[in-house]
């Protein structure tokens, strides 16, 4: 049985890895006819809708005590990570969002280790020193823009991070008992209401359905950000969650750069020698971050 669900583990994180890893292009795409605003909301709002035959079922069935964390996990690791992705996108290109958000194992670590008991070792420390000097130097030079300015964006992309590595960690020590698909639904029931609030009274999104030729071919790709890189993809990160410690669980986001950087130069985008020297360097660090044996011949 041990080795079955281990090479079911491993095929959930390599179909997590392509899903998440197309997944920004899908945002740059979206973005050239939505703001980040309709984008992070109407994301919400059709994984609502293709849930929403389940959730009266689910909602019947949840103590107050795990609506509550629920509520909390739905905020940090979907609805805000939803709008800071759009808005991050606008400053850095997809490559780049999807290399810093390699960076949400060093987050689950930390998180882990002040607030779940996990217990971590000196070369987890180590890599977590070296994937923030790779992230300063990513910021520096990607986007061919100076530091100031891709921090602005990158740095959103590093607080949605914040988020997942929280959510991972709630998910794993307090939702653990509640079925993956359970946990998808009740979440996105919760801020599916506050979605909607944002979308009709922060945007124009009204105009924009009434006016924008290229708005079916927008809701084409935010619906397929929605429908598979985000509810299908959820369920089975959430029972990845459930297989695995929460560190290896979020270490999907390794092999999330490689999928985001071809599509990146599939659309255009271009690397440099600089840039792939930070990228190596952080993926070290995470590396350092996730491995439990000793690592680099030291015990």
């Amino acid at each position: 049985m041990k080795n079955n669900i281990n090479r079911q583990a491993i095929f959930i994180f390599i179909v997590l890895a392509i899903i998440w890893g197309t997944s920004f292009i899908l945002i740059k795409k979206s973005l050239g006819v939505f703001s980040p605003i309709q984008l992070g909301s109407l994301r919400i709002i059709i994984t609502f809708f293709t849930l929403a035959p389940f959730a009266w079922k689910y909602l019947k069935k949840v103590r107050f005590r795990d609506a509550f964390i629920l509520t909390i996990s739905a905020f940090v690791g979907s609805f805000f990570p939803a709008y800071l992705f759009a808005f991050a996108q606008q400053g850095i290109n997809s490559s780049t969002a999807g290399i810093l958000n390699s960076l949400t194992p060093l987050f689950a670590l930390l998180f882990g280790v002040l607030f779940f008991k996990f217990q971590a070792r000196w070369w987890n420390y180590l890599g977590i020193i070296i994937s923030l000097t790779g992230t300063y130097g990513l910021l520096s030079v990607s986007g061919g823009q100076s530091f100031g300015f891709n921090i602005q964006y990158g740095g959103l992309v590093l607080i949605a991070s914040l988020g997942y590595g929280l959510q991972v960690n709630i998910i794993k020590y307090y939702l653990s008992h509640l079925p993956s698909f359970t946990i998808v639904v009740l979440q996105f029931f919760i801020i599916f209401i506050p979605a909607v609030l944002v979308l009709l009274f922060a945007t124009d999104f009204v105009k924009i359905m009434s006016l924008e030729k290229e708005f079916i071919q927008g809701m084409m790709y935010v619906s397929i950000l929605a429908i598979i890189a985000t509810a299908f993809a959820l369920i089975l990160f959430y029972r990845l969650i459930k297989m695995v410690d929460p560190v290896f669980s979020s270490s999907v986001t390794y092999f999330i750069p490689a999928i985001a950087t071809l599509w990146g130069l599939f659309d255009g985008e271009s690397i440099g020698l600089s840039f792939v020297f930070w990228v190596t360097l952080i993926l070290l660090g995470v590396f350092a971050v996730n491995t439990k044996k000793k690592f680099l011949f030291f015990k």
